[in-house]
C-alpha cells in the first residue's frame, strides 16, 4: 500500500512538472494528457510493485523479468512522446521516423521533469542534457529528433525558458528537420554498456544466434 501511494505521488508530481514545462514552451494544453496511461491498472499496479522512488520502476521490472518490461511496452505504445512509438521493424532493420514537433517538444518537457523529480537536490539544466547525450547514443532515435532535443536542453541549461518559446522552437525544429529525411534506417544495433545483473536466477534469458536463422523470408 505504501509503495502504491509513493508511486502515485511520484508520477503525479512528475506529470504536473511536465505540464508546467509545457506551458513554458507553448504546448501546455497538449501536455494535459501527458502520461495518463500510468494511472491505468495495467501500468499502475505493476509499476507500484516495482516502485523505487529515485528511478523508473521499468528498470526494476527488467532486472526481475529477464530484461523484458511489460510496463515499458504498454507505456511506449500508448504515449507518442516516446521514441519507441515512432519505430518499426522490417527485414532485420529498425526503422525510425522523425518525431513530430509537438511530441518531440513534449519529450523535452518530460526529460527535464524526470530529472527534477528523481534528483531534486542536484537538478540543473546541464544534468538533463548530460543524461540525454549519454543515453541517446543507444536509442533508435531519428537524428533530427536528437538534434532538436539537444538544442532545447542546451538552451535550457544556458538560459532557462527564455528562448524556448513556441515561435522559436518551431522555427528551429523546421530548420533541423529540413536537413534530414523523414525516416532513417538502422542497420546495426547501437549497443551500450553490458547488461546489468539480474536480481535472481529465477529470471533467465537466451542469446539469439541470427546466423542459424533462415534469411529468405520477408518480415
Amino acid at each position: 500500500m505504501l509503495k502504491a501511494l509513493g508511486h502515485f505521488v511520484t508520477i503525479t508530481k512528475h506529470r504536473h512538472r511536465v505540464i508546467a514545462n509545457g506551458f513554458h514552451m507553448g504546448i501546455g494544453i497538449h501536455c494535459l494528457r501527458h502520461d495518463l496511461s500510468k494511472y491505468l491498472p495495467g501500468e499502475f499496479i505493476k509499476s507500484a510493485h516495482y516502485y523505487a522512488g529515485d528511478h523508473s520502476p521499468v528498470y526494476e521490472e527488467r532486472l526481475d523479468n529477464a530484461y523484458y518490461s511489460s510496463i515499458c511496452q504498454h507505456h511506449t505504445r500508448h504515449n507518442k512522446h516516446h521514441y519507441e512509438y515512432w519505430t518499426d521493424f522490417f527485414m532485420g532493420r529498425v526503422i525510425a521516423k522523425r518525431m513530430p514537433y509537438i511530441y518531440a517538444t513534449e519529450y523535452v518537457c518530460d526529460v527535464l521533469a524526470a530529472s527534477r523529480t528523481y534528483h531534486p537536490d542536484t537538478f540543473g539544466g546541464k544534468q538533463a542534457l548530460d543524461y540525454f547525450l549519454k543515453h541517446s547514443k543507444r536509442y533508435f532515435l531519428h537524428d533530427a529528433t536528437i538534434d532538436y532535443v539537444v538544442y532545447c536542453l542546451r538552451e535550457y541549461s544556458l538560459n532557462g525558458w527564455k528562448n524556448l518559446k513556441r515561435r522559436n522552437t518551431e522555427k528551429i525544429y523546421r530548420e533541423i528537420s529540413a536537413k534530414y529525411p523523414d525516416v532513417e534506417v538502422f542497420e546495426e544495433m547501437p549497443l551500450g554498456a553490458p547488461l546489468p545483473a539480474l536480481k535472481s536466477n529465477r529470471a533467465t534469458y537466451g542469446v539469439a544466434d541470427f546466423s542459424k536463422r533462415e534469411t529468405n523470408k520477408e518480415d
